[in-house]
C-alpha cells in the first residue's frame, strides 16, 4: 500500500510538471528553433539545428527594447499603486477599526462580485474626462497605474493577514507613544513582509500580462507594453521571430516570480517586529 501510493503521488507530480512546465519549455525549444522545422515537426528537438538568430532579430525587428521598458514602467507603477492602496486600507480597516470599518469592508467585499468587464466603459469614461483633473488620461501610464491600485482582493487579502497579527505589540508601541503613522512604518510593515511578498507577485504579474486595458487606454504603439505589442506584430513576422519574442517577455517575470518567492519564504512574519 505504502509503495502504491509513492508510485502515484510521483506520478501525480510528474503530470503536474509537464502540464505546468511543458509550454514554457517548448517555448524555449521553439524559439531557437527555424520556423519550418517548428511547422513541419512542432515536437522534434531540433532536426536541422539551432536558429540562435531568432532572438536577435525579434529585439530588432519588433522593437522589444521600447516594448520592455514600457512594460518595466507599466508593472512598476501598477505595483506601487496596488501596494500603497492595500497596506494603507487594510492598516485602516483592520488595525486602526474605525466604527464605520464593517460597512466599508462590506462594500469592498461587494466589489469583487462586479463582472470587470462591466467596468470597462465607465472607467475608460473616467480615464477620458478625470473629474477635477480638466485633461484626459488617455496615452499616459497614469491611465494604467491609477486602476490597478483599486483592487480589492488585495485589499482584502492584507486585512486579512492583518487581523491576524499579534495586538498586544500595537497596545505596546502606543504606550510608548506611537501615533498611527508611526504604527504602520515601524510595526506594521516590517512585520508584513510575506504578505507584501505575495502581493507584489500577483502585481507585477498580473501588470505584465494585462492585455485588454493598456490596449484600450494607451492607443499610441511607442508606449505600449510587450503584451499589445506582439499581437499586434503577430501578423508581420516570422512563427520563429514571434516565439523569441515571447520567451524574451516571458523570462522576466518568471525570474522575478522566483527570486521573490525566495524571499517572502524565507522571511518570518514576525522577525521585524520582534527584534529589539
Amino acid at each position: 500500500m505504502r509503495r502504491c501510493t509513492s508510485a502515484a503521488n510521483a506520478g501525480l507530480l510528474v503530470v503536474l510538471l509537464v502540464l505546468g512546465l511543458g509550454p514554457l519549455l517548448w517555448l524555449a525549444k521553439a524559439a531557437i528553433t527555424p520556423t519550418q522545422d517548428t511547422l513541419r515537426l512542432p515536437m522534434a528537438l531540433w532536426p536541422h539545428g539551432f536558429a540562435w538568430s531568432n532572438l536577435s532579430t525579434a529585439w530588432t525587428t519588433m522593437d522589444l527594447g521600447r516594448s520592455l521598458v514600457n512594460t518595466v514602467c507599466i508593472a512598476a507603477g501598477a505595483w506601487f499603486c496596488q501596494i500603497l492602496v492595500a497596506t494603507t486600507g487594510g492598516y485602516a480597516l483592520s488595525v486602526l477599526r474605525p466604527r464605520y470599518a464593517g460597512i466599508v469592508t462590506g462594500a469592498v467585499l461587494s466589489t469583487l462580485l462586479v463582472p470587470s468587464v462591466v467596468l470597462l466603459v465607465p472607467l475608460y469614461l473616467t480615464i477620458l474626462d478625470p473629474p477635477g483633473l480638466g485633461r484626459s488620461l488617455i496615452n499616459s501610464f497614469w491611465a494604467v497605474w491609477l486602476p490597478a491600485g483599486a483592487n480589492a482582493f488585495n485589499v482584502l487579502l492584507v486585512k486579512r493577514f492583518f487581523d491576524n497579527l499579534p495586538r498586544e505589540i500595537f497596545e505596546a508601541a502606543e504606550v510608548d507613544g506611537a501615533g498611527p503613522y508611526r504604527l504602520f512604518i515601524s510595526i506594521v510593515l516590517p512585520m508584513s513582509r510575506p504578505i507584501l511578498g505575495v502581493v507584489s507577485v500577483f502585481a507585477i504579474i498580473s501588470a505584465w500580462k494585462d492585455y485588454l486595458w493598456p490596449m484600450l487606454v494607451l492607443p499610441d504603439p511607442a508606449k505600449q507594453p510587450l503584451s499589445v505589442r506582439l499581437p499586434v506584430l503577430a501578423g508581420s513576422v516570422e512563427l520563429g521571430t514571434l516565439l523569441a519574442g515571447l520567451l524574451i517577455s516571458t523570462i522576466a517575470p518568471v525570474l522575478l516570480f522566483l527570486v521573490v518567492q525566495r524571499l517572502f519564504l524565507r522571511g518570518a512574519g514576525l522577525g521585524g517586529a520582534l527584534k529589539g
